[in-house]
């Protein structure tokens, strides 16, 4: 019998109805059909063990629910210190902002983490302050599930709230570690607040700081992180795989959305040249320019849908 056949021969084979006419002597006992019918069934069982198992669907990439979120505003921010060029009488009250990534099994990533330091609140005197943990605490995040904290660069008003999250990582580029915090804890260049240089130091120290090995590393599955910007020495942006399409969290290597579309370079960079590439090449990696998400621009929060709390769905 071929494996193939119909599932016939797996019943009991039938006895045939005896013949009238001449009786004839009974024949000795035989175990013949009780074998068939045995074997019939074990042939069954194999064709059933040989046949593969449903295979279960190949899990898709993974895709992130992204978010900024909103926890200040500095009032009247001179707009020629974020566009090259600008003109020196515009103001612009900027929004102050951290994005949110969700990943899968509960995983929680920010990107940057805001400050909340008092010489920082007291020098900027920002509008609708709340802390960074308390603003994501509004959004239904606790501070305690964040996961991971990507920084994007040093500066105080994107580095200082990293220790607000006690249970996360934190991601930063190793050149930009190394150029400017010394071994000591110290700021080795301008640019990073004492306190928060002191503060990434006693991280590293603990075991919670990695360190991101230069351009176009990814993270972790759907998030990559790009140099080039030149914000800072080596500050950084990143990718964020959606469901639909992928964004780019650019913090401030793009302040606002004038910079991409004057093509004009962001007024606090050590390359303007870098900088234009690093907005040419954030073009080639969104699936669409609005999928850009500049470091400060208040129209973030109008042209993405409220998700609530001071926050937006990117999508």
């Amino acid at each position: 019998m071929r494996m193939d056949d119909p599932p016939g021969p797996c019943h009991a084979p039938q006895m045939r109805a005896p013949s009238r006419g001449l009786r004839r002597s009974p024949r000795p006992p035989t175990h013949g059909p009780r074998i068939r019918s045995i074997a019939s069934a074990c042939l069954c069982l194999l064709a059933s063990a040989a046949s593969p198992a449903p295979r279960a669907p190949a899990p898709g990439p993974t895709a992130w629910p992204a978010y900024a979120i909103r926890y200040a505003t500095i009032p009247g921010f001179p707009v020629r210190a974020l566009i090259a060029g600008a003109d020196s009488t515009r103001k612009l009250d900027i929004a102050m902002m951290f994005w949110l990534l969700q990943g899968p099994g509960g995983r929680h990533v920010l990107v940057d983490a805001g400050f909340y330091r008092p010489k920082f609140l007291e020098a900027w005197k920002p509008a609708g302050f709340v802390r960074p943990s308390e603003a994501l605490a509004r959004f239904g995040v606790s501070p305690d599930s964040v996961t991971d904290v990507i920084i994007s660069h040093v500066h105080w008003d994107h580095l200082d709230g990293a220790d607000l999250f006690p249970a996360a990582r934190i991601w930063i580029q190793r050149a930009e570690y190394a150029y400017y915090v010394g071994e000591d804890g110290r700021p080795a260049h301008a640019a990073i607040d004492s306190l928060d240089a002191a503060m990434l130091s006693r991280l590293m120290k603990a075991g919670r700081v990695s360190l991101v090995e230069g351009d176009r590393q990814e993270i972790m599955p759907g998030l990559t992180a790009y140099t080039g910007g030149k914000h800072t020495f080596a500050s950084q942006f990143v990718s964020v795989r959606l469901a639909r399409g992928t964004a780019v969290i650019a913090s401030d290597n793009v302040y606002l959305y004038e910079n991409l579309d004057r093509h004009r370079p962001i007024a606090q960079t050590l390359d303007s040249t870098s900088n234009l590439a690093a907005q040419d090449r954030m073009t080639r990696i969104a699936s669409a320019p609005r999928l850009i998400v500049p470091g400060h621009d208040p129209a973030v929060f109008q042209r993405f849908h409220g998700a609530g709390a001071g926050a937006v769905n990117i999508r």
